[in-house]
Order: structure tokens, then C-alpha cells, then sequence
């Protein structure tokens, strides 16, 4: 028998749901991320639980509990129960009737195998009971997971057909979790490699957010090189070139920095901006800050002063491993003494010590080229001998 254990299990607000649905005579078995991710020791996010009581009976039974209740996505047999403050995704027993490859026809089913056998890939298809105990229905499961072999469920080719959004969810879970020494999926590559056409029907948002989160893995190098070879690469970003990918990887972890999407998407490069993968504001900014600065020649000092610390250390990664440059001795000590600098002169300051002389263009001009002085001083020359310097 095994056992997943974990103060996400057992805490009383999640053991409270359960009962509130096996005290009514209801199946509650906890599935999919939360399952997979206890076996292997990572965090635990998302409570996803099963259940063969349709969507209106869990209403019924947590209001009669005196939990809340939200119809999250009832019309696909999903209501998200809130038990102090934490949510719980309680979905009724299901199995496709009909795909496009982006939405399904779903009705609900009576057995955990029904269920399991429409999802995506084994180790994503473990099932646990309030207990902890583990319930592998497709008996493929476990295996898979012990020896981090990452799979699709039964056909590949159906399992993709059914949701195209499946491709690259298969690279991002294979980065996370998968084993580097076993490598991917011969017949998912193969699935994969005849059903590339489907990515186009997904939108822009869904694709960007999977990319950055398999971007973001500890070490997605050997995932993201599969999706070159078999073509996926190119269908997700124009002219990209993946070969200073690991590089980074390596230096990220030669320096203790932590895993960042976005400075790992500046470093495939292309021509993408962020725009046509649907990012946020903020990443879109961090993405041409990046981009913006691999080639110029600001130093580490200034790139810290002007971007902050981490992000001129990001910075001088990206130079380092796409330009081939050295990451020199002191570079990080530089950035931080950038950082924590403060340029000492103010506009007020100018206008003070030369009253009349300053003003629009000019003193914004005098408070650049002051600025230049002081970085070159390596942030040293104090307010005085700037002003002088005017």
C-alpha cells in the first residue's frame, strides 16, 4: 500500500470537505497535482478532488455543512468549496463525448477508471483518499512516477487530439518532473511531431503562460531542444535559437540565481516581444529590459544602479552565455555597489547653485551628463565636485 502524507492532507478545514462528502455515502478522492507532487516531495498547490456526486448534490452538501460553495465551472461538473479560506475543486466523475482539441463535450461517469482514462498523462492520473492512501487505477501510474518516466495515457495521438494544449504541457511537465536520463517519450515525440497544426488553434495566452512555466523548471534545456527537434519550437516562437539556453542554465545554477522564464526566454531570442505570447505588462517590460541591454556596454556598476541588482545580474548572465563573454570576478560585487547608489545631485540643486542658467532641456542635458560623471567615478564623486564639474 502507499501513502502520500502532508499538513495539506490533513489539515481539518480539507479533512471537513471530505467528510462532508463520504459521511453523505459519496466517493472523495484527491487527484491529479496535488497526488503527484506529494509522491515526489514538491509543494503542494491545488487541492483537485474527485467525486461521483454530481455538481448540484456538493452545493446541496456544503451549504448543509455550512461551507461555501462557488459553481466555478458547474456545466463541466466543477464547484470549488471553501473551507477556511482554503478552496477545494471538487469535480463530479467525468468522460469525453466530444473534442475539438480546445474545448470538450463531457458527461459524467460512475467509476474513477472513466475518469482517469480521459486524462492526460499517468502520473497526473493517481488518485487518494482522505487517509493518504493511493489508488492507481489505470495501474500505470506509480510506475511511471518512481522512475520519473513521463507518459501520455494510453494513445498520445487521441490524448492530443482531444486538447492540443496537451504538447506543451507534455515538454512543461516533463522538465518539472520528468527524468533527464530516461529522456522524453518516443511515441509522444512521434505524436507530437504529427499533430503540430493543433497549436494553432490554441490562444496566444494559454501558450505564452505554459511557456513561461516550462521555462521556468529548474532545468528545461532538454525538454525545450525536444521541442526544437520535432518542430514545436518554431510552431510556438518565430526564429528562435535555443543553443544558449543551457549555458544560462549552467550559470544560474553556478551562481545560486534563481530560475527566471523570462530571462531564459531572452535567451532563445527571436523576434518575439511578448505581445503575440499575451504576457503581463511587468513581464513584457522585463523581457526588453533583457533583450535591450545583452549587447550594449554599460557595466555591471551601472546596470545594477539603472536595473536593480537582480536584474543586472540576470543581465550579465545573458551576456555571458548568448555572446560567449566571460562572467568576470567581482561582476556581482559590482552590481550590488551599483544598486545601493544614490545619485547625490537634484535638479533643485542645480537650479540653486547657478541661479537662472538651468532650466527645460538644458538642466535636464546638465543632470545627464552629471550622472555620467558620477557612474564613472564609480558612484563616488560626491555633490559637491558634481556641481563644480558644472
Amino acid at each position: 500500500m502507499v501513502k502520500v502524507t502532508g499538513d495539506w492532507l490533513t489539515q481539518p478545514q480539507t479533512q471537513a470537505v471530505c467528510a462532508m462528502l463520504t459521511d453523505a455515502g459519496h466517493q472523495a478522492h484527491f487527484v491529479g497535482g496535488c497526488v503527484r507532487n506529494a509522491l515526489l516531495d514538491a509543494p503542494v498547490s491545488d487541492l483537485d478532488i474527485s467525486t461521483d456526486a454530481h455538481p448540484e448534490r456538493v452545493m446541496e452538501l456544503a451549504e448543509a455543512a455550512g461551507l461555501t460553495a462557488v459553481p466555478t465551472g458547474i456545466d463541466h461538473g466543477t464547484v470549488t468549496v471553501i473551507s477556511g479560506r482554503i478552496p477545494h475543486e471538487i469535480t463530479t466523475y467525468r468522460k469525453d463525448v466530444e473534442t475539438d482539441g480546445r474545448r470538450a463535450v463531457v458527461a459524467f461517469a460512475d467509476t474513477m477508471v472513466e475518469d482517469a482514462e480521459r486524462r492526460d498523462f499517468t502520473m497526473n492520473a493517481l488518485y487518494c483518499d482522505a487517509a493518504g492512501v493511493v489508488v492507481d487505477p489505470l495501474g500505470q501510474g506509480l510506475d511511471d512516477l518512481k522512475a520519473r518516466r513521463f507518459r501520455f495515457i494510453n494513445d498520445p495521438a487521441q490524448r492530443i487530439r482531444e486538447d492540443y494544449l496537451r504538447i506543451l504541457r507534455y515538454f512543461r511537465f516533463h522538465a518539472w518532473y520528468g527524468d533527464a536520463a530516461e529522456g522524453l517519450d518516443a511515441d509522444a515525440l512521434a505524436a507530437i511531431a504529427t499533430n503540430l497544426a493543433g497549436i494553432e488553434a490554441l490562444s496566444r495566452e494559454r501558450v505564452g503562460s505554459e511557456l513561461i512555466k516550462l521555462l521556468s523548471a529548474p532545468a528545461p534545456e532538454q525538454a525545450v531542444a525536444a521541442m526544437r527537434q520535432c518542430g514545436a519550437l518554431a510552431m510556438v516562437l518565430q526564429g528562435v535559437d535555443d543553443r544558449a539556453l543551457a549555458p544560462l542554465v549552467h550559470l544560474e545554477q553556478q551562481t545560486d540565481m534563481a530560475a527566471d522564464g523570462i530571462r531564459r526566454l531572452a535567451a532563445l531570442g527571436g523576434e518575439e516581444d511578448g505581445r503575440g505570447l499575451r504576457l503581463s505588462n511587468e513581464q513584457r517590460k522585463r523581457l526588453a529590459i533583457y533583450r535591450d541591454h545583452i549587447g550594449t556596454a554599460e557595466g555591471a556598476g551601472e546596470l545594477g544602479y539603472r536595473h536593480g541588482a537582480d536584474m543586472a545580474r540576470g543581465i550579465l548572465l545573458l551576456r555571458a552565455a548568448m555572446l560567449e563573454m566571460p562572467l568576470m570576478s567581482g561582476s556581482f560585487a559590482a552590481v550590488d555597489h551599483g544598486a545601493a547608489a544614490t545619485f547625490p545631485v537634484k535638479a533643485a540643486d542645480l537650479m540653486e547653485a547657478f541661479p537662472g542658467r538651468f532650466h527645460g532641456r538644458a538642466l535636464g542635458d546638465a543632470l545627464r551628463r552629471l550622472e555620467a560623471l558620477w557612474i564613472a567615478s564609480d558612484f563616488t564623486a560626491d555633490r559637491a565636485a558634481l556641481i563644480d564639474a558644472s
